[in-house]
Order: C-alpha cells, then sequence, then structure tokens
C-alpha cells in the first residue's frame, strides 16, 4: 500500500488539474490534431481528475507514421539484442522508482484500492517488463534437417523477425498491466508501438510513454495515444499497422477482426469470459468460498476471468453460499486512497448502470438476491455497488449466459457430473475456469472436460508471465504470456543454402 495515499493523491492533484495530458507521439508530448480534451473521471468521487487530449483519427495516423519511421531506423531496427533487453530493464526500474505515485494514479483513475494498484497493475508491470527483457537475448530460430531431395547438401535455419508495427488497444479494468503485457512482449520482439489506453483509465499509459522516453527508448518507438473509438478504430483499420493486440469485450473483437481486414494484419484478442466455479462435495469449503469470493468480487467483478458463475453440488450448496456471502459480508467499501478499504467502486456511471441492470433482469427472470443488489448505503457519491448473489438461477438465464463484469454471483445446483460438465460448457466463452475438491481424479477428469483456456484446481486467478494466458471459443485469439506473446509480435523466415 503506498504511504499515506491520499496525501500522494493531494500533492499530484494540482499538477493533473493544472494542464491537459498530452498525447505522446515521436518521443514529444503533443496535444491532439483537433486541440480537443476529455476528462478523466475519479470513480469513488464522479470527480474530474484531469484533462486529457483527445486523440482521434488524426493523430493515429501521425503515431503510425512515427512508429514505421522508428522500426526502419537503424537505432532500434539493428539494435542488438543485449542493448534492447538493457532497455526493458532500465524501463522496469523505472516504475519500480515511480511505484507509489503510479499506485495512486491507477487508484485515482480506475477505482481498485491503492493496495491493489501497487500489488497487481504496478508490481506486476515490473515483472512483466523484466520477464520478457530476458526473452530478448533468448528469442530466435532454429536449425533444421531437411531432406529436399536424395544427395542434396542443404543448410536450413529459421530466423525470427519483428511482424512491424503494433496497435495495442488495452481496457479500463487493469490499465497499466494490460498495457505492459503487451508492451513488453511487443518490445521485446522488436517492434515499435501505438498503445492506445481506454478513455476512461489513460493516466497510468501516458506516464508508461513518459518513462520509456526516460529510459532511453528511441523516439516513436512508444507512442501513447489516450482516445475514444474512432481512435480505435482507425488503429485498427490503418493498412501501415502491421499486428493489433486488443483486450476487452466480444463485440467490439468481432468489429477488430472486420477492421483488421483492411491488409489481412495479425490479430490477437483476450476477449470476455464468464468463468464456471465448480465445487464438488468433498471440497473444503472454507477455502472455495474465501477463494469464490475474491474470484468474483476483486476489481468488483470487473476481470474477464471473475468466476461469474457457481457451480455446488446440491448437497453442500446452500451451506457453500452462506460461506461466500459471509465473505461478501467482511469486504469493506470505500475509496481506494483509504488504506481500509478492500472494495471499491465500479470504474463508471455507465458501468454501474449495466451492473445494475443486470441484477434486475436476474430478478425478472426469477433469480433471487441473495445479498447485494444495489448502491451501498452512505456511497452517495462514485460509482459503488454492493457485492451481490444471485440464487435460484438456471442455465438459460441472461445473467448466466450474459458477461455482467460486475460483482455479480450467479449460483447453481447441480447433481449429475455428466450434465455438471455439459452446463459450464454451455457458454459462448471459454476463458477460465475453476474445479474445487480433493478427489484428484475427479479434478484432472473435469480438467480434461471442461473448454477454457485456464483451469485452476484448488484455487483461482493465478497467472504469472511464464504461462500462456488466453480463452477458447469467443474469449479469443491466441496466447499471452511466456514465449507464445513473443510469437505473437514476431514473423518466422525459413532460409535455405545449397551447399552441394
Amino acid at each position: 500500500m503506498p504511504q499515506d495515499a491520499f496525501a500522494l493523491a493531494e500533492k499530484l492533484s494540482p499538477d493533473l488539474s493544472a494542464r491537459p495530458r498530452l498525447l505522446i507521439i515521436d518521443g514529444r508530448a503533443v496535444p491532439a490534431v483537433s486541440g480537443k480534451t476529455f476528462a478523466t473521471i475519479n470513480p469513488a468521487t464522479g470527480e474530474e481528475i484531469a484533462q486529457v487530449a483527445h486523440g482521434g483519427p488524426e493523430d493515429i495516423a501521425l503515431a503510425v507514421t512515427a512508429a514505421r519511421k522508428a522500426f526502419e531506423n537503424p537505432a532500434w531496427r539493428r539494435m542488438s539484442a543485449v542493448d534492447r533487453a538493457a532497455l526493458l530493464f532500465k524501463l522496469a526500474d523505472l516504475i519500480e522508482q515511480n511505484a507509489e505515485e503510479l499506485a495512486v494514479l491507477e487508484c485515482m483513475d480506475n477505482g481498485k484500492p491503492a493496495s491493489m494498484t501497487r500489488w497487481v497493475e504496478v508490481e506486476g508491470s515490473i515483472r512483466t517488463f523484466r520477464y520478457f527483457a530476458g526473452w530478448v537475448t533468448k528469442f530466435g530460430g532454429e536449425t533444421l534437417p531437411v531432406s529436399p531431395r536424395s544427395g542434396a547438401q542443404i543448410l536450413n535455419y529459421t530466423t525470427r523477425e519483428p511482424v512491424g508495427v503494433a496497435g495495442l488497444i488495452v481496457p479500463w479494468n487493469y490499465p497499466m498491466s494490460m498495457a505492459a503485457w503487451k508492451v513488453a512482449p511487443a518490445l521485446a520482439a522488436g517492434c515499435t508501438v501505438i498503445l492506445k489506453p481506454a478513455e476512461q483509465t489513460p493516466l497510468t499509459a501516458l506516464r508508461l510513454g513518459e518513462l520509456a522516453l526516460e529510459a532511453g527508448i528511441p523516439a516513436g518507438v512508444l507512442n501513447v495515444v489516450p482516445g475514444f473509438g474512432d481512435a480505435g478504430a482507425a488503429l485498427v483499420e490503418h493498412p501501415d499497422v502491421d499486428k493489433v493486440a486488443f483486450t476487452g469485450s466480444t463485440e467490439v473483437g468481432k468489429l477488430i477482426v472486420r477492421g483488421a481486414t483492411v491488409n489481412l494484419k495479425k490479430i490477437s484478442l483476450e476477449l470476455g469470459g464468464k468463468s464456471p466455479q465448480i465445487v464438488l462435495p468433498d471440497a473444503d469449503l472454507d477455502a472455495a468460498a474465501a477463494s469464490i469470493a475474491a474470484g468474483i468480487f476483486f476489481n468488483q467483478g470487473q476481470t474477464c476471468t471473475a468466476g461469474s458463475r457457481l457451480y455446488a453440488h446440491a448437497s453442500i450448496h446452500d451451506k457453500l453460499l452462506t460461506l461466500v456471502a459471509d465473505q461478501a459480508a467482511k469486504l469493506k467499501i470505500g475509496n481506494g486512497l483509504d488504506a481500509a478499504t478492500t472494495f471499491g467502486p465500479l470504474v463508471s456511471e455507465e458501468q454501474w448502470d449495466r451492473v445494475s441492470s443486470y441484477v434486475e433482469i436476474g430478478r425478472n427472470e426469477g433469480a433471487d438476491v441473495v445479498t447485494g443488489g444495489k448502491r451501498p448505503a452512505g456511497h452517495d457519491k462514485g460509482f459503488f455497488f454492493e457485492p451481490t448473489i444471485l440464487t435460484g438461477a438456471t442455465p438459460s438465464m441472461r445473467v448466466v449466459r450474459e458477461e455482467i463484469f460486475g460483482p455479480v454471483l450467479s449460483a447453481l445446483s447441480w447433481t449429475d457430473p455428466d450434465d455438471l460438465v455439459r452446463q459450464a460448457n454451455d457458454s459462448d466463452f471459454g476463458l477460465s475456469a475453476g474445479i474445487w475438491t480433493n478427489d484428484i481424479k475427479q479434478a484432472h477428469r473435469l480438467a480434461g472436460a471442461v473448454r477454457a483456456g485456464t483451469v485452476w484446481v484448488n484455487c483461482f486467478n493465478m497467472v504469472d508471465n511464464a504461462t500462456p494466458f488466453g480463452g477458447f471459443k469467443q474469449s479469443g485469439w491466441g496466447r499471452e504470456h511466456g514465449r507464445n506473446a513473443m510469437e505473437l509480435y514476431s514473423e518466422i523466415k525459413s532460409v535455405w543454402v545449397n551447399l552441394s
């Protein structure tokens, strides 16, 4: 937790409000071509934090030109792997040196408690840049035995080359860490980047761009252009962008696929989820309840992997729900700058309306609200919404089938294991799943049967830069982290040399 986050926020606020935050294009802080700005809002108070330059299609065009020029510049294109790795390590060091400021900025802009922004966003970003800095000197091709014809002496080898200019579009739920997940491997692979943060949460992305320049990353290699949907569409459709990586909703992901056909640019998508939490009757219910509550209420449920569908065996369903409700009651709702807060606001009024409407939809469909479902008492300002549990849910209900992206858990019971698997897989999504049991055979059987990119057994929401992350079905294309992420930002070339 940053030391006295309120005091640090008060120290930062005059500078934030004194002048608009500018775009970063070609190594310089510049206003939008239109001269327009937009307000970024503190979700805990509903008040303006700062004005931000409103990037649009013209600004995207300038950023792409800068990124293309930087990509062709020998200062970056021919930089040795050791030197490129050193720049990423330097950027990680600068993030660490400015960790307190970044954590408070993220708390003010996104709403999650500063203790979480320090641990998840900032520390996670430091680890991500250091991890991918290590890949720079280890990512390459191989020599392959080939047999094109009898008696031929052929040397065949492959190389890995950067894909080119990458447009990176990141969401508002984990602004800094999602930026790091994409920027770090893109730069490690040798690409140049246009980073387009969500309009709700642009502040840490702009600060990251400033720190990258301070680290010595050449002008134009990392450009940051906050803006709205038109800026994102311009980035996707620009013919000189070679690769787009996007994290966000499945609906927008489909638009990106269509927009990318202009030059068949490469795409990776990390999209929505409706993750099942499966609890068998032999599970440790206390441990399961604590993790299930964290799995849906962490970051106010604004997590793509949120365990929003609970499938509890009928024999333990009621007891487990009581334990989960007890965990929800322990959450301390408030401004994330308060060290005691463990549950902050939703990111925006729009998101508050969305979550509230889904709870009402659930009621109309016949579900019962066990706890929550409304604005908490004493929190008239900001976008606070109580942690919510719905029971009596059925597989056909919208609250079971659609991603709410808020602190709403829909609980179902089961008795037949085969029907359980069918229900768990009866979803457009396949991002993640949780399984709770002490029966190792059942754990492995279910892990194999559930169609999801990540399956956690007796744990939930664990991630690491070393292991692939991504989803099945409409939860996305490709995998982030590890070697998989480096491959997303590279092309493989096969070279044949006749030695006969």
